[in-house]
């Protein structure tokens, strides 16, 4: 924080420099105003033009081209500009170059004050104050120790609860986070993401039961956002633990399309699985749930590969744009042992909002079996592609991948 303070009053030298700085050049100007306005001939000359042009109204009327009527009234016209010529020359007296020097201290001093001011009404000094107590706690207790008292400090800074809430759900404090929770629905509103967070904590608060509490809160957020990825994944498990699996299936499924949490969404799948296995369904044969338009795949596994690596090897199903200029449109993984399969991607599969399969009419393939479970491919990895797959209706023959090369 004192860095920062430093900071921003280095900030300041520069504004506070542009106050003083005229004081520096007073003496100067006041005295080039005064050679100026000493040396100045500008009433002399226009009383000269007056007289010039008062002798040729004479010399007129003496030749008798102007008679005395017109000779005096164009008279009054030269005598009324000689007036509005030499009424602007009148100066007020100069100021000494010390005058008002008082006023740039005073007006320095508001405008530090101002700044601080408004910089604690808009700043970000308690957002700072938060990376501070993250960079420095050496522990997860520190941590939530300093968390906590940045929130009796900043009770109103919604960042400091959505701070706590996780690191206390995930500690199972569940007092205190719906302390947390209940915190930043006040500051943030009904918002239908809070409300999932408090319907979901309150849900295994009751030992995984949807109380009426439960309840009124999953109507409340369904009635505003349907497709809420917390509170359907919850629905979800409900449906599992009363053995509607199928029910459960399709819940996961929906919540899996709006979610932007790759590890939450792994972990839905791998319940879909076992609400398969419970159904007695072999994972390929589900029936998808199309998640808008998206393509159809099926993996295999070339002859001559077949058992060169465990069954339990990651398989890696990336969907790109033909161009290669938009990250991963879709991905999704397998292991080796449930080859081959048939797979479908779509909008769920997402990495992100920015690039999704929808927005593209052809993509290629890639299929990496990856012996080290990294992203990037290594020598031994095996792969295979397929190279402009239409975008559209999910519902007609898979295109067949087969992985039949070895990285080098």
């Amino acid at each position: 924080m004192i860095l920062m303070w430093l900071a921003f009053a280095i900030l300041l030298l520069p504004a506070l420099w542009l106050l003083v700085a005229p004081l520096r050049r007073a003496a100067g100007v006041h005295d080039a105003q005064r050679d100026f306005e000493a040396n100045d001939r500008t009433a002399e000359q226009n009383v000269a033009i007056y007289r010039r042009r008062l002798e040729s109204l004479e010399a007129a009327r003496e030749r008798g081209e102007l008679d005395q009527a017109r000779f005096d009234e164009d008279r009054l016209e030269l005598e009324r500009s000689l007036l509005d010529d030499t009424a602007d020359l009148k100066r007020r007296p100069l100021q000494a170059p010390s005058a008002g020097r008082f006023a740039v201290p005073v007006v320095a001093l508001a405008l530090v004050a101002v700044s601080v001011a408004w910089y604690q009404q808009n700043g970000a000094e308690g957002d700072l104050a938060l990376h501070v107590a993250y960079q420095e706690s050496e522990s997860l207790p520190v941590l939530v120790e300093r968390l906590e008292a940045q929130a009796a400090r900043q009770p109103d800074n919604p960042n400091v609860w959505s701070s706590l809430f996780p690191l206390y759900r995930d500690t199972g404090q569940s007092e205190a986070a719906l302390e947390a929770i209940n915190e930043l629905i006040r500051l943030e509103g009904r918002q239908p993401s809070l409300l999932a967070q408090k319907a979901q904590l309150k849900f295994f608060m009751a030992d995984r039961t949807l109380t009426d509490e439960v309840q009124a809160l999953v109507d409340e957020i369904l009635e505003r956002d349907s497709s809420e990825p917390t509170t359907l994944g919850m629905l979800g498990v409900v449906a599992f633990d009363r053995g509607n699996y199928q029910e459960a299936i399709d819940q996961w499924r929906r919540a899996i399309a709006g979610m932007n949490d790759p590890n939450s969404a792994e972990a839905l799948r791998e319940g879909i699985r076992m609400a398969q296995q419970r159904l007695g369904v072999a994972p390929e044969a589900q029936e998808p749930v199309a998640a808008g338009p998206g393509i159809q795949v099926r993996v295999s596994l070339a002859d001559d590969l077949q058992g060169s690596l465990a069954d339990d090897t990651l398989v890696y199903v990336v969907a790109r744009d033909m161009a290669g200029e938009l990250p991963p449109l879709a991905v999704t993984r397998v292991h080796l042992g449930e080859l081959p399969t048939t797979l479908v991607l779509d909008d769920r599969h997402a990495m992100s909002e920015q690039a999704s399969i929808s927005q593209v009419d052809e993509v290629r393939v890639i299929v990496r079996v990856t012996t080290t479970g990294d992203a990037e491919p290594v020598p031994g990895d095996l792969f295979g592609r397929h190279e402009g797959i239409a975008v559209g209706d999910t519902d007609g023959d898979a295109t067949e991948v087969v992985v039949d090369r070895v990285v080098e």
